[in-house]
């Protein structure tokens, strides 16, 4: 067993986007082999509707896979085939892009007004880029969730872990998307398949990850002089860590227990044309797309 290595550590930067949405981005729109399959992560989490409320009106995507993750409050959402729907606290979907859809999903704050919600883009192969669009809407209660002797708890979202599947399936990225709660000082190692990528992202509490070389943005431990160094970061949570080659995982919870995303994926390894929310492989694949959302010949 080898633990994985953290080659680095930063915090999620605030950006907006949509009609004004606030949010904190983990990584995107940057180099696109760093987290290969995966392209962009944010964290949307405010408890004042004029941050939110507007949320992202009517937008293309093609060549993606997106995955929405709720904790708080709730998305309502719709499309150009004509699904709609709303995802409540605990609810996730996965919406498989492809040949293009056109979609718009709309926060709501919960009675105190509270959003707070995760979404991922993977990216499809090109033998899948032109896939037919498709939904996997999974609501909170068919989400296992393993609780182990320590306090422990993990709900499975995607793929397998200890014995349990999660509900989401047939993804191209072949992902592991864990959501992961470690209660105060313990230490604990996590399985991750040596040939995936993967990282976790911090987003409640603080921890330290094994063989961290810098500080986390949550708690950073080292050796120095055969005692451990504790040391926190203001920015607290909303840390991206990103993890070298290895099969282990291995986190300590500091004194309020961590609360993190563990998400690892096959890395897809093909070149990327990027242009918003357009993932092709070629430019004049990501050219065509935009001649056809002017023409009207965009869905398919």
């Amino acid at each position: 067993m080898s633990i994985r290595p953290v080659l680095e550590t930063r915090p999620a930067q605030p950006t907006m986007e949509g009609a004004g949405v606030h949010l904190h981005r983990a990584f995107g729109f940057h180099d696109p082999s760093e987290l290969d399959p995966f392209l962009l992560f944010d964290d949307f989490r405010n408890d004042d509707p004029a941050r939110y409320a507007k949320g992202f009106p009517w937008h293309p995507h093609r060549g993606i896979e997106t995955i929405t993750y709720v904790l708080e409050g709730a998305v309502a959402h719709g499309d150009s085939l004509g699904n709609t729907g709303t995802l409540g606290a605990g609810d996730v979907q996965w919406m498989t892009a492809g040949s293009g859809i056109l979609h718009q999903e709309m926060p709501r704050g919960n009675a105190q007004g509270q959003m707070h919600g995760f979404q991922l883009w993977a990216n499809l192969p090109a033998s899948l880029k032109m896939t037919a669009p498709r939904y996997q809407d999974v609501t909170s209660p068919d989400i296992p969730e393993i609780i182990d002797d320590d306090g422990t708890r993990v709900r499975v979202i995607v793929g397998e872990f200890w014995g349990r599947r999660g509900p989401v399936d047939g993804i191209a990225a072949d992902p592991q998307y864990l959501d992961i709660s470690v209660p105060p000082g313990v230490r604990k190692t996590f399985r991750v398949d040596t040939y995936r990528r993967s990282f976790a992202y911090v987003f409640a509490g603080s921890g330290a990850f094994a063989d961290a070389s810098q500080p986390t943005g949550v708690l950073l431990e080292k050796e120095v002089a055969g005692q451990e160094l504790h040391l926190r970061d203001p920015s607290g949570d909303r840390t991206l860590v990103r993890f070298g080659t290895g099969d282990e995982v291995t986190v300590q919870a500091g004194e309020d227990g961590v609360r993190f995303l563990l998400i690892s994926g096959a890395p897809l390894q093909e070149p990327v044309a990027w242009h918003g929310p357009i993932v092709m492989n070629t430019q004049d694949e990501l050219r065509q797309a935009m001649r056809e959302l002017r023409d009207g010949s965009f869905i398919k």
